[in-house]
């Protein structure tokens, strides 16, 4: 006898009962949750999935939409950025050009500190040296329009500088003290020997001071009365003593007062 049922039947058959059951059984235990008023069991599983879902499909379209918005957003970011990059490059030329403001005002105040004490004396600009260091010279803005006449000594703020040689209508031409041409009457402040500081190239050397005198590495020596200055103005510090057995004098090497590798504004000094 052959069966009226295949194996695919059976297969649908089977199905439709297991449906038939779960629907029961669900059915069930929705009737006790609500007779006993507990949580459903089924409906907190079915629950938690869809929740579980939900997180996955909101992370995927957030993922999706913050990725484009951050495309949409590039060109905006490099604009800004841009931006930024020329504002802080305006930041960098304005607080160079306030600081230049600042050491030139600071210069500025300086000798008119020293113009104070010389009512005649004529400001100038230092607007040039001689790189070959052959002499020890500078250039400064002011000539014999203003008055400038050769000679005439040249200080800053910390000391002496040096003396007029040169002068054209709008320039003129100094000779430091740093140059062995450069001679100058002078006196240790401390004791008031009296000597004569020439240049050495650098640095400037006391000669001519008696064997007597008791010289100290720090004394300040200052102008003594001559030609181009007044008395009692710095020429710098000792900082080595020489003395020889049997020698008249003794000598000494001084440390200029002022810095000649940064002058800025200097006093020309009349006679």
């Amino acid at each position: 006898m052959v069966s009226i049922f295949t194996y695919r039947d059976e297969r649908k058959l089977f199905t439709i009962i297991g449906g038939i059951v779960l629907a029961v059984i669900i059915i069930l235990l929705q009737t006790t949750s609500a007779r006993t008023g507990k949580s459903n069991p089924l409906a907190s599983a079915v629950s938690s999935l869809l929740a579980v879902g939900q997180i996955v499909v909101s992370a995927v379209i957030s993922g999706v939409g913050n990725t484009f918005g951050g495309v949409i957003a590039v060109p905006r970011l490099w604009n800004e950025n841009a931006q930024l990059l020329e504002r802080n490059r305006d930041l960098t030329t304005e607080n160079t050009k306030l600081r230049e403001d600042l050491s030139a005002r600071n210069d500025e105040r300086s000798i008119e500190r020293v113009a104070a004490s010389h009512r005649s004396g004529v400001i100038a600009d230092t607007i040039g040296y001689d790189p070959e260091s052959q002499s020890r010279v500078i250039t400064i803005d002011r000539g014999s329009l203003v008055g400038v006449l050769p000679d005439e000594g040249v200080v800053n703020d910390d000391g002496i500088v040096g003396r007029v040689t040169r002068v054209a209508p709008f320039t003129s031409t100094v000779l430091l003290i740093t140059d062995p041409a450069g001679k100058v009457p002078a006196v240790v402040q401390r004791g008031r020997w009296w000597g004569i500081a020439v240049g050495t190239n650098g640095r400037v050397q006391l000669e001519y001071i008696s064997q007597d005198a008791p010289l100290r590495v720090g004394d300040l020596v200052v102008t003594g009365r001559g030609l181009s200055f007044q008395a009692g103005l710095p020429i710098g510090r000792i900082k080595t003593v020489y003395r020889s057995e049997g020698a008249l004098y003794q000598t000494a090497l001084i440390e200029p007062a002022v810095s000649f590798g940064r002058l800025g504004r200097v006093l020309v000094l009349p006679k």
